[in-house]
């Protein structure tokens, strides 16, 4: 079990001072087996046109600002057929600004192997995370000041008519679709668990004492529990509206008011309200959010 809170007092278990050997890259090496595996080539059906806008505040308690959020839109057409666009949003955790380094490195991990590892968009996204997670436990163990640093992820592709869910931790995915919404991510956390067994119900998970204990993060090794994303692949429809927040927004903000403000406000206005929202609840955390809306989905004329 991973306590996100309270993340720095696993320094107190931190090894013994070592010689800080400096890391020359910060993205890791490919093996030749992983390389051979070329990205597959797919006809170019479908393009998603989309609008997407992002917003992250450090929060009224925090000293620094350990959310990251990315996105890569490739220009290829052989990267959009078969890789489509990533958009996603980190949580890190660790002290003397590991967390924030952690959720930077994972960003780039992520994007990086992605893109460049071979096989369907599901392997290489299972693929992308687990590099990302070996290399910041590498990372962790070699500086002892950055030990037990780590970072959830939540990554949402757009691959022509589908989207693909990426998940590790309590970062969370939204959509609203057809006026349903609802939360497409699975919380990897001790208190949905319980709320799974039918010990809690979801209302108790809400103000549970441990409701910010994490089963799983991205760089932190667990010999109880084995590492493994959750990866959903779903279709797309034109006018979906996805929502990638850090914890920050949804513990300070209930879903229904998230929901109303998606509801009644324009891309732009929708993330600066919510955001300021949890800022006006308290903004206990680090706050992101990023949006994503689906305004149509182009079908490309094959030659």
């Amino acid at each position: 079990m991973l306590f996100k809170r309270f993340w720095a007092r696993r320094q107190e278990d931190a090894p013994e001072p070592r010689t800080e050997k400096p890391m020359q890259e910060i993205t890791a090496e490919f093996s030749a087996e992983e390389l051979s595996s070329a990205i597959p080539e797919e006809p170019l059906r479908v393009i998603p046109r989309v609008k997407f806008v992002a917003r992250s505040e450090i929060g009224h308690a925090r000293e620094n600002n350990e959310d990251k959020f990315d996105f890569y839109e490739p220009d290829e057409e052989h990267l959009l057929a078969a890789r489509g666009s990533v958009y996603l949003v980190c949580d890190g955790m660790g002290g003397h600004n590991a967390g924030q380094i952690a959720s930077e490195l994972a960003a780039k991990q992520f994007l990086h192997a992605y893109y460049h590892l071979g096989g369907s968009a599901q392997d290489a996204a299972r693929q992308a995370v687990l590099q990302a997670h070996h290399y910041i436990a590498e990372m962790a163990n070699k500086i002892p000041s950055r030990y037990g640093m780590g970072t959830t992820l939540t990554a949402l592709i757009l691959k022509q008519d589908e989207g693909i869910l990426v998940q590790v931790g309590d970062s969370r995915c939204y959509r609203l679709r057809e006026g349903v919404f609802e939360q497409l991510s699975r919380d990897q956390t001790l208190v949905a668990q319980l709320v799974e067994q039918g010990i809690l119900t979801p209302e108790q998970a809400r103000y549970h004492p441990q409701r910010n204990v994490i089963r799983q993060a991205v760089g932190v090794q667990d010999p109880s529990e084995p590492f493994e994303p959750d990866i959903e692949t779903f279709p797309l429809h034109a006018g979906d509206l996805y929502l990638l927040c850090s914890d920050g927004l949804n513990d300070m903000v209930e879903d229904a008011e998230i929901e109303a403000i998606l509801r009644s406000e324009p891309l732009t206005r929708a993330a600066w309200k919510l955001v300021d929202r949890a800022l006006a609840n308290g903004g206990r955390d680090n706050i992101t959010v990023l949006l994503v809306q689906v305004q149509s989905l182009q079908p490309v004329e094959q030659v």
